[in-house]
């Protein structure tokens, strides 16, 4: 597998634009401007449709959402559809509440996405599986989770990204397992938050029928960012952690990515 949108990236300085949490605007921004990208926070419903004009890729993060932060994803994924804007969508926490489920469910009735990223609970959600939820984290459950992600990529017909000790990715014809990582992005807020902004970017540059391919290739990219990120600090340092996945988005080489990943199909 070849691993060339990384500079493509750099090179482009695609505008994501991205309507997140405000738990983790200012890192997926950061983080956003590490890779390469060139990061838009806008929220405000009456600019949506313009923004969309000139962005590259959409993230729709229901983090924190209320009922003006719907509208405008709504708003601004209609927009990107017909522009032919890839569309992300991270469901966070969408088995939480009711309300969740409902907003969600607009979306997704709305609103064609391109990738949907999530955890094994907000997965196991969209596949309408047994699941105990824990907040907006993963909560427990026993599943198949390479048929399960399979299984929410047909429905939607879309790519999906099940995050988790290995990350899991279906076009819903094929599944692949990333085996890259570390136990530390669970221990900063806004690490699943950002990968769906790296999807973004990602799809940004490739073209429309390579979207699986870029899709595996940005959270391998990532997964190994992390992975280096560890180097020279204690399982403890956190806050260390966070800081140098930006500083290792930033320096991150191709070879980087093709001598490190470990990439396999189900």
């Amino acid at each position: 597998m070849q691993f060339s949108l990384l500079d493509k990236i750099r090179q482009a300085n695609p505008l994501i634009h991205c309507i997140t949490n405000y738990v983790v605007a200012n890192y997926t921004a950061n983080g956003l401007l590490a890779l390469g990208a060139s990061p838009l926070m806008s929220a405000n419903v009456q600019e949506m449709s313009d923004i969309q004009h000139f962005s590259k890729g959409l993230l729709l993060n229901i983090g924190t959402l209320n009922h003006s932060d719907l509208d405008a994803m709504i708003c601004a994924g209609r927009a990107a559809n017909a522009l032919n804007v890839p569309v992300v969508l991270d469901p966070v926490g969408v088995g939480a509440t009711p309300y969740r489920k409902q907003a969600v469910a607009s979306l997704l009735q709305t609103v064609k996405m391109s990738i949907i990223r999530g955890n094994a609970g907000e997965i196991a959600t969209l596949a309408e599986m047994d699941w105990q939820v824990k907040g907006v984290d993963a909560g427990q459950g026993q599943a198949d989770f390479a048929a399960m992600t399979q299984a929410v990529a047909q429905k939607y017909h879309c790519i999906v990204a099940m995050s988790g000790e290995i990350d899991r990715i279906s076009d819903g014809k094929r599944v692949v397992n990333i085996h890259n990582g570390t136990p530390l992005f669970t221990r900063i807020t806004g690490a699943g938050c950002l990968l769906g902004a790296v999807f973004a970017a990602f799809l940004s540059v490739a073209d429309q029928d390579q979207a699986f391919q870029a899709t595996i290739e940005a959270c391998t990219s990532y997964n190994i960012a992390g992975e280096l990120a560890t180097q020279g600090i204690l399982p403890q340092q956190s806050g260390q952690f966070a800081v140098q996945l930006l500083d290792c988005l930033a320096t991150l080489r191709p070879t980087d990515i093709s001598t490190r990943a470990r990439v396999s199909d189900e």
